[in-house]
């Protein structure tokens, strides 16, 4: 757990959508580690599912390219649903161009952080945006 972090060990809950194996295993080894419940799915409607539910979420940790739904077009819907329209969203992606960029942050993301990405940052930055809800 990164060093001043206040998280109270399992108590908080993120959805990592992620359809790369290898990927999904460093996230969840990396978060499961810091001391979050996860929910970990591969693909996009299997996130929209999840996010759908009632289940308690924090924090959703996505990919930009899944099968069956981009993580844009389900940050799309998580904006439109009232009970997860403030959810925080990390958009982790191996597209790192200008244009994804521009359009993840004007569907209401609140990171974009191409791959390979540092697990330290990442860290930080999943503590900042839980630290402003």
């Amino acid at each position: 757990m990164p060093e001043g972090t206040l998280r109270p060990a399992g108590s908080l809950r993120l959805l990592v959508a992620e359809d790369e194996p290898h990927i999904r295993r460093i996230l969840t080894t990396l978060l499961e580690a810091a001391g979050f419940q996860l929910t970990v799915v591969g693909d996009g409607p299997a996130a929209l599912e999840k996010l759908k539910g009632s289940e308690p979420l924090d924090l959703v940790v996505m990919d930009l390219l899944m099968p069956g739904m981009t993580g844009l077009e389900v940050l799309q819907e998580i904006r439109t649903m009232t009970h997860r329209k403030n959810l925080p969203v990390i958009i982790l992606t191996a597209k790192g161009q200008d244009v994804d960029r521009e359009e993840a942050f004007a569907l209401g993301a609140d990171e974009f952080m191409t791959k390979p990405f540092s697990p330290k940052k990442l860290l930080v930055r999943v503590d900042q945006l839980l630290a402003r809800r």
